[in-house]
């Protein structure tokens, strides 16, 4: 089906995919923000928060602003949040460290974490980043005892800027008397709303051009249909999107209609 479809329009590549290189994200006033606020938490060596709703794209710009970054200059450690304990979060980051040895105790593993950041940052003069991807999962305990991984020389440096990503539910759990300790560091916050209108259409047809396709597929109607289907949210948006235009080629139409989206919608949650 997907062949069909493509052929069908004449796409040279699948439209709308997840893993676009970061030359090819669309450069959104809300993506430009949070690498405005991640490049100013790398530069202080802070904390910061970047927030927003399942699909929002969170994961998108915070590769988009991570990537920017010359590797020969910065380390970009990228770990995806679970509910579990402190001493796996523990084990998330040696491992993403390249750390082989592990430990039941805590203290061991904050020494090892702590260690290798300074070899990093002293011995191969490398700028370090910790993302916490999915960070609301985190349970209150581990925010309890997360600013033990920033701190570095009695607190005097700030060698592990560290981006705590999720759902908005995370700011709420940062708001506790026992999240002060890590909240009392965040230094910039963004929060990633879904497109509007404007901001539907324009991102359509980026993708069309990505796709090798230099109109406009998406009539009027049926932009406003993936734009309220969707909430402006992008992955939502990327399945109304590529589902009506397979929709539109099952009935050999050029043009994708409010009603091929309605089919598409109904294939989706």
């Amino acid at each position: 089906m997907n062949k069909e479809y493509r052929v069908f329009f004449g796409f040279k590549k699948e439209p709308f995919p997840n893993d676009l290189p970061v030359q090819d994200i669309l450069s959104t006033t809300g993506v430009e923000g949070v690498k405005r606020r991640f490049d100013y938490c790398v530069k202080l060596g802070g904390v910061s928060v970047v927030t927003g709703d399942v699909g929002s794209g969170k994961s998108t710009a915070l590769r988009y602003s991570a990537e920017k970054l010359h590797p020969s200059e910065y380390k970009v450690f990228y770990i995806i949040a679970s509910s579990g304990s402190m001493i796996e979060l523990y084990r998330q980051i040696a491992e993403s460290l390249g750390l082989v040895k592990n430990s039941v105790s805590r203290a061991i593993m904050i020494s090892m974490i702590k260690n290798e950041i300074k070899e990093l940052v002293l011995g191969k003069k490398l700028n370090t980043i910790l993302i916490i991807d999915e960070a609301s999962l985190l349970r209150m305990e581990v925010f309890a005892e997360l600013h033990t991984l920033v701190q570095f020389k009695k607190d005097s440096e700030s060698w592990l800027p560290v981006i705590l990503a999720g759902q908005p539910t995370l700011v709420d759990k940062l708001q506790y008397r026992t999240s002060s300790p890590i909240a009392s560091r965040i230094i910039a916050r963004s929060h990633l709303e879904g497109l509007n209108m404007q901001g539907m259409k324009e991102y359509l047809v980026h993708h069309l051009n990505l796709a090798g396709i230099d109109r406009n597929l998406f009539s009027d109607q049926a932009t406003t249909a993936i734009h309220q289907g969707s909430g402006g949210l992008l992955r939502k948006a990327n399945h109304l999107a590529r589902g009506s235009l397979i929709a539109a080629a099952a009935e050999k139409s050029m043009s994708v209609s409010a009603e091929h989206v309605r089919v598409a919608s109904s294939e989706v949650f």
